[in-house]
């Protein structure tokens, strides 16, 4: 194990946090020196990443100096695909390796393979590699880790039914995973590896290495999109560039699916393999599903409880989609905002695991609509569609923008920002103990149920990076090890949008006020009643606040903690911390966006 630090599970005490970032190479920051602070508090892992990227350096990226890793992939696969596709036939077998992408149904590299291997007349093979230093340097969290391994117990089980068999391994190393999948694809035989995308820095350059090592040894590895319904690169604006700004490019995504309809259409599961499959291949077959790596295992009570929670596999996913789509869709538009409502889809955990496809739920939609446009019909639809949308969209920024895998914000000027690394407040804010009830009663959903509806998401990221001032990286971070449903791309940009760091245009001075917030989107109380029990006999409007609305008494006995800051003036502190970071002085800051 690369790493001795102890990851705080969702019932244990909380330590300070880092956030998941692939980081790369070469690079020394020119801005505002808080290392030591990273280091310290577990933002940057140095035992996988290096010193910060220079905000030089990102201005080539942006400048197109520097290609990006996915421009890299791209042509390793386009000068390799003649070959690929014409001089390397044959082979003993067939491989597809599993990501996250768990799933038979509308697969699109499984479906690939399954084709290839059905015309050359050999099985497919199936493998899944369990590395623990992956899974430490993204974060990942052990309810996601644990779900993973529930799904691959459902999968290994459908594709033995087609006498498929799936090898899945445990490989300490995460250096070590290219060199052993190679090595087992020359002793299966196998001509031909599929794979889809991961759209991560370090995941990108790994899949071009593959490609060129896989080569040296006439094997051909073929990397296809499947994780996003419309590829990054594809939708440019008039200016030929990428979009940063949400809603032209949701413009964009919309018209290019109704310009290219075909991209929502199912691929085909994987055929049945040849009988001689299960002779070749007896030992894989009986391999049993790893039990999960120590940094990421959990106690039998949370199994569980995510267990109960969170049903694993495609199944699940295509039966939560459907009941959704039944039962919930017409009203999510008007209720999608109110974490009491049970309004949302909760399928998260299923897009960001791959058990289910983002392009088998706009595809089901759209069916499910009165009307074939994605823009058009049921509001609740549309306003469904236009959710999912937001994935593919951080998934393009990610590709486009990648030094946002390297612990760098999107406005990579705000860099310099002076954040505080105060251990105390940030252990409230984990704890649900910081005096307001509705960022308290999200942090103890998060923690229990390893989930938080996301209107809840940008209060509680916002208070932390704008009230409290922390570095919003702790955050990012300590989302990702405890989030069921944590992706990367989609958690970055969240909170890239709550600390004004991000791809949102709106100003740095957009704060929210949470009071306001649970008032708009608690009215009753019933969400902070729930997840803060100290308070489910205080009545009224005095939920939102009982320390200021003459509730202290009774909250005060019930053990419940005032409010640790306050928020008038934590905001003007927030607004005189952003103007000095961004060197803009003091003059003419107005009266800002308080939500």
């Amino acid at each position: 194990m690369a790493t001795k630090r102890k990851i705080a599970r969702a019932t244990s005490p909380i330590r300070p946090p880092s956030a998941k970032k692939p980081r790369q190479t070469e690079l020394i920051s020119d801005s505002f020196d808080h290392s030591r602070d990273e280091e310290k508090y577990g933002i940057v892992q140095r035992e996988f990443y290096p010193a910060e990227m220079s905000n030089e350096r990102c201005k080539q990226y942006n400048d197109n100096e520097l290609p990006r890793p996915i421009e890299v992939l791209n042509r390793v696969l386009e000068s390799s695909k003649e070959m690929r596709t014409y001089q390397i036939e044959g082979g003993g077998a067939v491989v597809h390796w599993f990501k996250r992408d768990l799933r038979l149904t509308d697969n699109r590299a499984l479906s690939m393979a399954s084709e290839k291997a059905k015309k050359e007349g050999v099985p497919l093979i199936c493998m899944f590699i369990v590395s623990p230093q992956d899974y430490q340097a993204h974060f990942t969290s052990p309810a996601r880790v644990d779900f993973e391994l529930r799904s691959l117990k459902i999968m290994q089980e459908d594709l033995a039914a087609k006498d498929i068999p799936l090898y899945i391994t445990t490989i300490e190393q995460k250096k070590d995973v290219p060199s052993h999948m190679l090595e087992k694809f020359q002793e299966w035989g196998a001509r031909h590896v599929y794979c889809n995308i991961e759209y991560e820095v370090d995941e990108l350059r790994r899949e071009a290495k593959m490609v060129r090592q896989c080569l040296w040894k006439t094997i051909s590895f073929e990397a296809v999109h499947d994780d996003v319904v419309v590829p990054p690169g594809v939708l440019m604006s008039g200016a030929g560039k990428q979009y940063s700004v949400y809603s032209p490019w949701l413009k964009a995504w919309i018209r290019h699916i109704h310009e290219h309809p075909h991209i929502l259409d199912a691929c085909e599961p994987p055929a049945q393999n040849p009988p001689n499959a299960r002779i070749r291949f007896a030992s894989i077959f009986d391999m049993p599903i790893p039990s999960a790596p120590s940094n990421k295992s959990l106690t039998q009570e949370e199994r569980d409880r995510f267990a109960h929670l969170w049903p694993a596999g495609e199944h699940e996913g295509l039966a939560r989609l459907n009941r959704f789509l039944d039962e919930k869709v017409g009203k999510y538009k008007d209720a999608r905002n109110f974490p009491a409502s049970n309004s949302t889809a909760m399928m998260s955990v299923h897009f960001s695991a791959g058990t289910l496809a983002a392009r088998t739920a706009v595809r089901s939609a759209r069916n499910a609509n009165t009307a074939q446009r994605l823009d058009a019909g049921i509001a609740g639809i549309t306003g469904w569609i236009s959710e999912l949308a937001w994935r593919d969209f951080y998934k393009h920024v990610l590709a486009n923008w990648p030094y946002v895998c390297m612990y760098k914000p999107f406005k990579y000027e705000y860099t310099d920002i002076r954040w505080e690394y105060n251990e105390e407040q940030f252990n409230r804010w984990c704890e649900g103990r910081t005096g307001f009830p509705i960022v308290d009663a999200a942090m103890r959903q998060l923690n229990n149920m390893a989930y938080m509806h996301n209107r809840c998401r940008m209060i509680t990221a916002s208070f932390l990076a704008k009230d409290l001032l922390l570095d919003w990286r702790m955050g990012e971070k300590y989302f990702m090890e405890h989030l069921i449903d944590g992706d990367f791309a989609s958690n970055n940009g969240g909170w890239g949008f709550s600390a004004s760091t991000g791809v949102d245009p709106q100003p740095y001075f957009r704060i929210f006020n949470p009071l306001l917030q649970s008032e708009k989107f608690d009215e009753k109380g019933e969400y902070i009643r729930k997840w803060v029990p100290e308070l489910a006999g205080v009545e009224g409007k005095a939920i939102h606040d009982p320390y200021g609305r003459g509730a202290g008494k009774q909250a005060e006995k019930a053990g419940y903690p005032k409010p640790m800051v306050e928020h008038k003036a934590s905001r003007e502190r927030a607004l005189e911390r952003y103007k000095e970071g961004l060197g803009r002085g003091t003059a003419n800051v107005g009266g800002g966006v308080h939500n």
